[in-house]
């Protein structure tokens, strides 16, 4: 048979007083004197009292909850962001509900529609895919919201982001393999992540130009949209690499760690040496990154910034106290797959 869990009443009993004054007590109310509200905490701590969060959800009109939404929970990426949500979220007394969008835009608007159900305080969505449909949605969900690693244009007043700065990220990443005597550069993108592929995309074909360099199309291969809920960047940067081969890159930029990491593996399957055949560079720098052989040149995201960031940020809105959207800078990481060009430059 269940044991009962002790109620406010049972308290009131054994401490010879009224419910309302345990009531009271619990909530540390100054109409009851310091010792009896310590009394009354001690019994209920050593009667073994849990608070009924419904309850106390229709007393607050808050669950102390809070909903996440990310692409993937396979993306080592985003699990650093939610570690630093958390980092935030659980002095504060409050629990996160965890929803993947798959990158699709329908199961993204149902997991939005499903916390607000649940009436949690607020939502995150880190997210650089971002419909129109989505967007809309968001607006009309009357709980403050924060966009997490996403530069979707904030157009309602609960709207609010933190992101990073993609192309000055790709920027960083084009500017090293250029001082590293590489003009053929390519770029590996993703194309289920539009918003993000394309500034980083953007960037690196600023970049190119600022140093005279012409584009050429046949440089740049982008993963099908049409792969979006089963797309596997590892595969993707494994099966993109060919044409990029052939059309004589001496170098490549990949959208993440994860796309260069199919790079690093197609390169070795074809008997070319990283980096003294072919420089690459990733985006993220996701853990493995350092892991993989040779250790990856990446472009670091500050991760655990953002999901702190984005939910202090959360923290104030729901405090009604004014936000400001902010946007963070990566930072280059040298490490070992990438060199200067061997042989006459291009």
């Amino acid at each position: 048979m269940a044991r009962r869990s002790v109620s406010i009443i049972d308290i009131a009993r054994a401490a010879g007083v009224a419910s309302s004054t345990v009531s009271r007590a619990l909530r540390d109310s100054p109409l009851i004197s310091a010792d009896v509200r310590t009394q009354i905490q001690r019994l209920a701590q050593e009667m073994g009292y849990t608070p009924n969060g419904i309850a106390q959800s229709l007393q607050t009109r808050r669950t102390n909850t809070v909903g996440l939404v990310v692409p993937s929970i396979a993306d080592p990426f985003f699990g650093d962001v939610m570690r630093g949500v958390e980092e935030v979220a659980r002095p504060a007394g409050l629990s996160i509900f965890l929803s993947a969008g798959h990158n699709d835009a329908r199961q993204e608007a149902e997991a939005i529609e499903t916390f607000h159900r649940r009436r949690v305080d607020g939502i995150l969505v880190a997210s650089s895919r971002l419909s129109d449909g989505t967007i809309q949605l968001l607006e009309r969900v009357r709980v403050p919201i924060v966009l997490v690693n996403s530069n979707a244009e904030a157009r309602h007043e609960l709207l609010h982001a933190v992101a990073v700065d993609d192309h000055h990220g790709a920027r960083l990443a084009v500017e090293h393999l250029l001082a590293l005597g590489h003009r053929a550069i390519g770029y590996l993108g993703a194309g289920n992540r539009p918003g993000a592929n394309a500034r980083r995309l953007a960037g690196y074909r600023a970049t190119l130009a600022a140093a005279g360099v012409p584009p050429h199309d046949a440089w740049v291969a982008i993963a099908p949209v049409e792969d979006a809920l089963s797309v596997d960047d590892v595969a993707a940067g494994q099966a993109l690499l060919h044409p990029l081969l052939v059309a004589g890159v001496t170098a490549v930029f990949c959208f993440n760690d994860m796309v260069a990491t199919g790079v690093l593996i197609a390169c070795r399957e074809l008997g070319l040496a990283v980096p003294r055949d072919m420089s690459v560079v990733g985006y993220d720098d996701i853990d493995f990154a350092r892991y993989v052989t040779p250790a990856l040149t990446t472009v670091r995201q500050p991760k655990l910034e953002l999901g702190r960031l984005g939910m202090q940020m959360l923290l104030e809105l729901l405090s009604d106290r004014p936000a400001q959207s902010q946007v963070l800078l990566p930072e280059l990481v040298e490490r070992a797959s990438t060199a200067e060009i061997s042989g006459p430059r291009p």
